[in-house]
């Protein structure tokens, strides 16, 4: 594993890449947001007299709000009710992120700047709302970064599904084989695999993922843990 580097260190990639691409999960991966998307939720939910517990939301963390309410409410619980009760919660989380503020995660400009700098195309493949995705990428000053965006909106069916890396992938137009996944949850890890992408998982939300490489932090990654997943795109 190697220590944290500079940013000038980490931008030794092979400049060749036109063709390749990085597409990072959003919750978990640039941004540690679990306490603000559990508060948010605690607080709507309890406004539907329902209590949630912690485990219950970690169970479900990354999940799109359509799959998460049903699971708590049952699966006939009406779109109206989902819409109605998803809308009030992702404004509370929005809320929180601007009068809080909120950090990225160790490594990721690292990367997204070594990344762009190498000529990666890069994407956020999130299943939040793009309204979350807008307030988080202005709130880090990171969105000259990413060549496309890919929210809930955009998709019909949730992780692990690899819809919205596949998507993703062709908003930037670079074959999947060619893509590498950033992710930290073995739901998105599946997706990426699905999509037949190489992936990287941050253990940041979850212990034990399954992934080409696994890391406690993006600082610990390799200079060239990226050009090694898909030197054939080189």
């Amino acid at each position: 594993m190697s220590h944290e580097r500079s940013t000038s260190d980490a931008a030794r990639i092979s400049p060749s890449g036109a063709r390749r691409a990085a597409l990072w999960d959003m919750d978990g991966v640039l941004v540690d947001s679990a306490d603000y998307h559990y508060a948010a939720w605690r607080e709507a939910l309890a406004r539907e007299g329902y209590d949630l517990r912690l485990d219950e939301f970690r169970a479900t963390f990354g999940q799109r709000n359509d799959t998460i309410l049903r699971r708590i409410f049952g699966a006939d619980l009406p779109d109206a009710e989902v819409a109605r009760i998803a809308t009030v919660k992702e404004a509370l989380y929005r809320r929180f992120v601007q009068e809080r503020g909120i950090a990225p995660l160790p490594g990721v400009l690292r990367w997204l700047k070594a990344l762009h700098e190498a000529g990666w195309r890069q994407a956020v493949a999130s299943a939040a709302p793009r309204a979350n995705v807008d307030v988080v990428l202005e709130a880090l000053g990171i969105g000259r970064f990413f060549d496309a965006i890919t929210s809930a909106e955009d998709v019909t069916r949730g992780k692990p599904d690899p819809q919205v890396y596949l998507v993703s992938a062709e908003r930037v137009g670079v074959p999947p084989r060619c893509c590498v996944v950033i992710e930290d949850a073995p739901a998105g890890l599946e997706g990426a695999r699905r999509a037949g992408m190489r992936c990287i998982g941050v253990t940041s939300t979850h212990d034990h993922l399954d992934a080409d490489v696994v890391v406690a932090s993006l600082d610990a990654l390799d200079d060239d843990a990226f050009d090694r997943l898909i030197a054939r795109c080189a």
